[in-house]
């Protein structure tokens, strides 16, 4: 089933599923008791475009804590919870939005049954979560593919959701390895009517990060599979949101977002054109300029190569050219470039 064919299910003042939008999530690195520090990360990335953060309840004190975050931020809040159900239950009785249940670790059904009739009771959302590094354990020695046992795993907790009349339901599926992870989610478009979390787990850190992740979930994307997506990064939860969208994006499913050309540079470049594109890109990002901008090395193809964009620069020997859709505007000096272009760019706006 399709993102925009998916169910429904509100999650504080969201909605996820049945739209061609895909909500952007990542999780906070730091223990949620510690508040001020939870606080503070989540206010930053829904600054940046999180539509909403994920938090572990390691223990007690961590789901207490539900409380006063909640009272500070402004974005739905999911607690993950492994083992112990308990902790569920009082995520919820503290304002959770949504929980994510690991069905590799939490099987026990009348514990399943008290969480799902207290979510119903405060309209929370649940996932169910099944990743490589847990699958429910009567799969987990089965001799079929990974995607198979991640599939039969959250199976199964969703048939137990479904049996106490409970449908709101986001499902993932994360594998570390990218085929077995395509494989799984395109299994569940087929087999389930709910909105599908995406994402590749313990993916690494920044660098192999994005690419693993471009790799597993653009094919998803693009066949339109997806409700919400993580970039899991061995790294900042900031990074992790940034990174969502700018695949979001070039998949053509973020729009308030800039579209950034770039040459890779060649042995006719006579201008440093790194930094120039660096400094340029963030002041794109940074102000959600919604252009297409192109930063070329070369002076003869760079007006060519960056005709789709709105607006252009091109470097030759110690000087640029500015150009608008393939044609030159105007001459500057390299001192002079950066300035000039963000003049033309803010014309634009």
């Amino acid at each position: 089933m399709k993102r925009t064919e998916t169910r429904q299910a509100k999650i504080g003042r969201i909605t996820i599923g049945g739209q061609n939008k895909v909500l952007i999530q990542s999780m906070c690195k730091h223990k949620t008791s510690h508040i001020e520090e939870v606080v503070k990360e989540i206010n930053e990335c829904a600054k940046l475009g999180a539509d909403m953060m994920r938090v572990s309840i390691l223990d007690e004190e961590d789901a207490q804590a539900i409380k006063e975050i909640k009272k500070q931020i402004k974005i739905p809040l999911i607690a993950d919870i492994h083992f112990n159900g308990d902790f569920a239950i009082q995520a919820i009785k503290n304002g959770v939005d949504k929980i994510r249940l690991n069905p590799g670790n939490i099987s026990d059904e009348a514990k399943i049954k008290e969480i799902v009739e207290l979510a119903k009771k405060k309209h929370v959302v649940i996932r169910v979560g099944a990743n490589s590094g847990s699958v429910s354990q009567e799969f987990a020695d089965a001799d079929i593919p990974l995607a198979h046992k991640l599939l039969l795993s959250a199976k199964k907790q969703v048939q137990i959701l479904e049996k106490y009349d409970f449908h709101d339901i986001v499902i993932s599926l994360k594998a570390s390895n990218i085929r077995e992870t395509i494989n799984a989610y395109e299994l569940a478009s087929e087999l389930f009517p709910y909105p599908l979390h995406i994402g590749i787990t313990e993916a690494g850190p920044y660098d192999l990060s994005v690419i693993r992740s471009t790799a597993g979930l653009a094919p998803l994307l693009l066949e339109g599979i997806g409700d919400t997506i993580r970039i899991s990064i061995t790294g900042d939860a900031q990074s992790e949101v940034v990174a969502a969208k700018r695949l979001l994006h070039d998949c053509g499913l973020y729009e308030n977002y800039p579209t950034f050309i770039s040459c890779p540079t060649c042995g006719r470049t006579q201008v440093d054109v790194k930094p120039l594109g660096a400094k340029v890109f963030k002041y794109l990002e940074d102000n959600s300029i919604k252009l297409t901008v192109a930063v070329m090395g070369c002076i003869v193809n760079g007006p060519g190569e960056g005709k789709s964009a709105d607006i252009g620069i091109a470097g030759g020997k110690g000087q640029y050219v500015i150009f608008k859709k393939g044609e030159v505007i105007k001459k500057v000096s390299e001192d002079e470039a950066y300035d000039a272009l963000i003049k033309e760019i803010d014309s634009l706006r």
